[in-house]
């Protein structure tokens, strides 16, 4: 409770006299026995004897009142640092700053007072003063803005930039630290980005490990910097002197703070194996599959398609007790389905491995296979070739027959020499071919043998965006078309005819594995 002497204070303050006013914010600024300290109060009456002229309020105010209370005061209270910072307190200097540099841009003499408030700036981190060091380094552009903090955006880094930077992480920044990492990383500087980070990632391992590990202990930033470290050590990228046991702390902390890279390492260490599930040569004790799992469908939710491939290899294990070869498979589509190359090769060569029971399979192999070989996969393109070869040619002679010749009266028949063309189909193929039917999508089935006896089912993949827009068109031109002996192409006699009738007889031929004059097929009249 104030005494006798504050009360007197106080109703001068209120009485509108400077010299109270200056005592009672000196009061509230620093406390008193019978007055509790309060910023925000003493704020509040420093304010109003600035206001009368008081240069020993304004100096009170740059030195001893934050940046995020001047922000939230009623009154603007920018002029107050100006005039400290005029006076030569850098500290004041700094807030004003911040308070200029985080307003809005426009209005009039909106530049002069930027311009002052770099230099302010400046001043301060000579000074020493890491904040002040950190927003030069953003103002030269060599850090990202951040959301809550006033910024002054640069159009690229500059050396300045870089200097300062690197003197705010000196100082102990943790913002300009993560910032200077970022770039090393970003520079594939791994060796420089090592030695920087491995003593934080040390500090920041020990001091979760002291926490409870119900809480978030960590900020993103940090997961992110002991994940990196602990990939880099087990990569072996670079040099490093991390032992098994810290590595697994690393591993353990960014794990609990659910970074899913930490969790698919952390999975498959307590598996004993590698993502194909070979078990990890000199690894020793038992695996521990259930905690594996669990780890790794947790990376798995969080879109690593590895970590799903991963637990497919767990559960085809003998050794696990929970084997199941249908859950397995799920897994293992699924990390084929996020773009797992691997996952998309065992895809396909199971799929193929099964065409047996679903003759369709052979199609859902090339799917896979295809998306396997576009990754760059030698083992898919070679099974590629060997499942859906092409047989360019298979029509002798028959490009530069279509050479000069009109064929706008026979749009259907157009349409089919030109698949035959393109995709090297025999002339049966191609009078017969089911066209909607037999594109995929993806790949082209060939299957005659329901109309030619002679023929076998066969496979052509659609490799370019060419050979993808022919389909299409002349998709359009079957459109509503039956193709079958009773439709407007007629059967398979009919159809010769008119091809011949097109093409002489002397140039269109036999050909071979079809018989002399096609005389055996099952469309004739």
């Amino acid at each position: 409770m104030a005494n006798r002497e504050e009360l007197a204070v106080i109703r001068g303050a209120r009485a509108g006299r400077a010299e109270s006013q200056l005592a009672l914010g000196r009061l509230y600024l620093f406390g008193s026995a019978g007055l509790p300290k309060s910023l925000p109060t003493a704020l509040h009456w420093l304010d109003r004897a600035a206001q009368q002229g008081c240069a020993e309020a304004w100096q009170l105010i740059g030195n001893h009142i934050p940046v995020d209370l001047a922000r939230d005061s009623p009154q603007p209270v920018t002029d107050w640092y100006e005039r400290a910072y005029d006076g030569g307190l850098v500290r004041a200097g700094l807030v004003y700053a911040q308070l200029v540099l985080g307003a809005a841009r426009d209005g009039d003499g909106a530049p002069v007072r930027r311009a002052k408030a770099l230099r302010a700036l400046e001043d301060a981190a000579r000074a020493g003063f890491p904040e002040a060091q950190w927003l030069l380094a953003r103002a030269h552009g060599a850090a990202a803005p951040e959301a809550d903090e006033p910024a002054v955006h640069a159009p690229a880094a500059s050396p300045a930039g870089q200097r300062w930077l690197r003197r705010a992480a000196d100082s102990g920044v943790g913002a300009a630290q993560f910032a200077l990492l970022e770039q090393d990383w970003n520079a594939q500087r791994l060796g420089a980005w090592l030695a920087r980070a491995l003593p934080l990632a040390r500090a920041l391992a020990g001091s979760a490990a002291a926490q409870d590990h119900t809480a978030a202990r960590l900020a993103p930033d940090e997961v992110q910097l002991l994940s990196r470290c602990a990939r880099l050590v087990e990569a072996n990228e670079v040099s490093h002197d991390v032992g098994a046991e810290e590595l697994l702390g690393f591993w353990e902390c960014a794990a609990a703070e659910n970074d899913r890279h930490a969790q698919f390492a952390l999975g498959l260490w307590c598996a004993r194996m590698r993502v194909d599930g070979k078990r990890v040569p000199g690894s020793h004790g038992a695996a521990n599959f259930k905690k594996a799992v669990r780890w790794l469908t947790q990376a798995g939710e969080q879109g690593l398609a590895e970590a799903w491939y991963a637990l497919s290899r767990i559960y085809i294990k003998p050794e696990f007790s929970q084997r199941n070869v249908m859950e397995a498979q799920k897994y293992l589509e699924r990390a084929a389905e996020m773009g797992y190359r691997d996952a998309q090769l065992e895809c396909g060569n199971a799929a193929w491995r099964a065409r047996r029971e679903n003759e369709n399979n052979d199609v859902r192999a090339l799917f896979w296979l295809q998306k396997a070989a576009v990754q760059g996969c030698p083992k898919a393109a070679a099974t590629l070739r060997k499942l859906a070869p092409r047989h360019p040619g298979a029509w002798q002679h028959l490009d530069p027959l279509l050479v000069g010749r009109d064929l706008t009266a026979y749009p259907l028949l157009a349409a089919r020499l030109e698949l035959a063309v393109a995709f090297g189909l025999s002339r049966a193929e191609a009078l017969l071919l089911d066209i909607r039917g037999a594109d995929r999508g993806h790949c082209l089935v060939i299957d005659i043998r329901a109309s030619y006896g002679r023929s076998r089912r066969r496979l052509i993949s659609v490799d370019t965006a060419q050979e993808r827009q022919l389909l299409d068109r002349v998709g359009l031109v079957f459109d509503n078309v039956d193709c079958g002996p009773g439709g407007p192409e007629g059967n398979y006699r009919q159809r010769l005819y008119r091809l011949r009738s097109l093409l002489p007889d002397t140039e269109v031929g036999s050909q071979g594995g079809e018989g002399a004059e096609d005389g055996d097929y099952s469309l004739a009249a």
